[in-house]
């Protein structure tokens, strides 16, 4: 039997916070969404505390409705450029929808930034809503597309990502040869609703190609995240659902012919800490205290002291429910809270690292390196 591998953690970076209230603060930048300074501040923190990843999320529909953070935010490939230069060893995930971009550009971008990162992108590869579509000109497409769309889409960039052969490129300047041109490979895919010929005109990187992430509950979601997905976005309201959501799709991947090994449960969890449960009570008050009058905030799942939080954590851990952590912040100090309480007595548990494993974010999230399809085959 293999060994577990250790907790993984790493945090959703929302700017101004993911509420409406959150903003007011007087510990919160107003302007957090949209100032580099911030990011790389929350990045090269995440980074002291050992986490895996940043993650952004991401949408393409607002209106004056939506939470703060939404109407004035970052594109994601974007900002995370400028963060792989900031840092050396945290993962970098962007959140791009099928529903509406190009896969020829999504593989381009995102094997970029797995190349400037050197090795530490990650593309979360969601569906989209029907605001998104109508702003990128696919209003014709129905909700019974998302989910085809997607899975042509995956299968494209996957296939470009493939384009060259680890060993492609000679670059030898004394015999003139630059390319192997017999270890480059297009793609010629032809499906409904994309047509794409390849190469892509960028080589693998360290880490080989960028890591997978997905997230929903459908059958047709199931299906197509068991083939691909290296890390599966959890709702963490409900420790039961985590768990038999965690077992019946570990049970869909080895259905798919992969190792159930090779695949993270991620929940997704609003953490409010501090040295006590009456300092961890204040702090939620102060958010109560910014909301609007009607505005109901629901007190986090992982709430309390650090030990109360660790304790939750490793429990969480040790029964499958979850293998990554991914931290949302909604006080100001939430995510330094977290690191400067509860990562070390998760340290001390033995549950989490203390120094990073590798230098790739495959490394750190014990991930397989994925062989080019045609160095395989021959």
């Amino acid at each position: 039997m293999k060994n577990k591998r250790q907790l993984k953690i790493g945090v959703i970076v929302d700017g101004v916070g993911w509420s409406y209230n959150a903003w007011r603060h007087p510990n919160m930048p107003a302007n957090a969404s949209e100032s580099v300074d911030f990011y790389v501040k929350k990045a090269k923190r995440a980074e002291e505390g050992k986490f895996d990843m940043v993650f952004l999320a991401d949408v393409s529909h607002i209106g004056p409705g939506n939470i703060p953070h939404y109407l004035s935010m970052f594109e994601g490939v974007t900002i995370l450029s400028a963060l792989s230069m900031a840092t050396s060893h945290i993962g970098l995930a962007a959140t791009i929808a099928t529903s509406y971009a190009d896969p020829f550009t999504v593989a381009r971008q995102m094997a970029s930034l797995d190349k400037i990162s050197n090795g530490r992108a990650a593309w979360n590869a969601i569906t989209s809503n029907p605001g998104g579509l109508a702003n990128y000109s696919r209003r014709h497409l129905s909700k019974d597309d998302l989910y085809p769309l997607n899975k042509e889409f995956i299968e494209i960039v996957e296939g470009l990502w493939d384009s060259y052969e680890d060993d492609a490129f000679i670059r030898d300047k004394k015999s003139g040869i630059f390319l192997n041109s017999r270890k480059m490979h297009s793609l010629n895919y032809r499906g409904e609703y994309f047509s794409v010929d390849g190469p892509l005109n960028i080589s693998r990187s360290s880490q080989g190609r960028p890591v997978i992430f997905q997230a929903g509950t459908s059958e047709m979601f199931m299906k197509i995240a068991s083939k691909h997905a290296e890390g599966i976005l959890v709702n963490g309201d409900d420790y039961n659902y985590a768990r038999q959501f965690s077992e019946e799709f570990r049970k869909r991947v080895i259905l798919a012919g992969r190792d159930p090994e090779d695949l993270l449960i991620m929940p997704t969890q609003h953490v409010i800490v501090g040295r006590t449960e009456t300092e961890a009570e204040e702090k939620f008050q102060e958010l109560i205290s910014l909301s609007p009058p009607g505005y109901h905030i629901r007190k986090p799942q992982f709430f309390g002291s650090a030990e109360t939080v660790a304790d939750m954590i490793e429990h969480w851990y040790q029964t499958g429910a979850m293998d990554l952590l991914l931290l949302r912040q909604e006080h100001p100090s939430g995510i330094d809270d977290f690191i400067d309480l509860v990562v070390p007595v998760l340290q001390e548990k033995g549950i989490f690292r203390r120094e990073y494993e590798s230098q790739t974010l495959r490394g750190n999230l014990g991930l397989p390196y994925p062989q080019n399809r045609y160095t395989q085959v021959q």
